[in-house]
């Protein structure tokens, strides 16, 4: 990609920063930085590796750990002013050659389940597998999640909150900059499978990985003590964000809105998710089996 290239890009991504990031103010100095920058990019570089240092420079002046710039090799459609990635980029990331984040299922001794989730795709690519998912670990006295390596993703962080929550419970809804509406959220009154249900114990990992909808996953059921959370604190990302067109090969990671918990009234972002047992990420699982077998010894 030559230098010219590199700058429209960026100079793009300046300009739909400005309108839509979800802090107005911070928009504004975001631009700023981006449009004299144009000394970073008078060199050719490529594709990915623009990509990569363009996201690296964009974290660095917003502190935003969401907000950067994506590349596809394939052209990113462009239809009804929805900026978006091709459905293949998305099988790529949340498909089912990751079979679409569920990366383990076990019953661990005194049936205690453990379900390691990597990765939270949308709800209309792998509901029915989250499902069958939850349904399996029904069957537990206990549970374990184990989301210490899990960056986020979509929807079926709030369908898994569902199998554990009476209906109707509140989660985290959001506000959005762009149509400046707030939107809310509850637990659904009717999912298919079984439920894990209310009232057994319920253990969920975090590590400094984990990030975004796996935070908010966590951040949920803390604030309505239906979860101990186990580990370190989190990455801090509490700002849902929509991919935004602005080269046929480049999309910018934009934050458009902010996660807001109707129970805190707040959210996780910069702070993290604050575990309940704080451990290293390495011995959140040992921690977790420990309270988990002390919870059913007592019941």
């Amino acid at each position: 990609m030559s230098a010219a290239e590199q700058i429209e890009i960026i100079h793009s991504a300046a300009d739909v920063i400005e309108a839509r990031y979800v802090d107005a103010l911070k928009a504004l100095d975001i631009a700023e930085a981006l449009r004299g920058s144009d000394d970073r990019w008078n060199y050719p570089r490529d594709a990915a590796d623009f990509a990569k240092d363009a996201t690296a420079y964009l974290r660095a002046v917003s502190g935003d750990g969401h907000l950067g710039l994506s590349h596809s090799t394939v052209a990113i459609p462009d239809e009804h002013g929805e900026r978006a990635f091709a459905s293949s980029e998305m099988e790529r990331w949340y498909g089912p050659q990751i079979n679409h984040g569920i990366e383990r299922i076990e019953r661990l001794p005194g049936n205690i389940m453990l379900l390691d989730v990597r990765v939270f795709p949308p709800a209309s690519m792998a509901g029915d597998v989250f499902s069958a998912a939850m349904t399996v670990v029904a069957q537990g006295d206990a549970l374990i999640i184990d989301l210490r390596n899990n960056g986020g993703g979509g929807e079926t962080a709030g369908l898994v909150a569902g199998y554990l929550l009476e209906p109707r419970r509140p989660l985290s809804g959001a506000y959005d900059r762009p149509t400046d509406t707030r939107t809310f959220s509850s637990s659904p009154s009717w999912l298919p499978g079984r439920r894990f249900g209310p009232a057994k114990p319920v253990y969920i990992l975090i590590s400094r990985k984990t990030f975004s909808a796996a935070e908010e996953l966590a951040y949920d059921l803390q604030a309505l003590k239906r979860a101990v959370v186990v580990g370190e604190v989190s990455g801090g990302g509490a700002h849902p964000f929509e991919y935004r067109r602005v080269h046929p090969h480049f999309a910018v990671d934009l934050p458009e809105g902010r996660s807001i918990n109707p129970v805190t009234g707040s959210n996780w972002q910069d702070t993290g998710v604050q575990p309940d047992v704080a451990v290293p990420a390495e011995h959140a699982l040992d921690k977790a089996l420990e309270l988990a077998h002390a919870a059913l010894r007592s019941a």
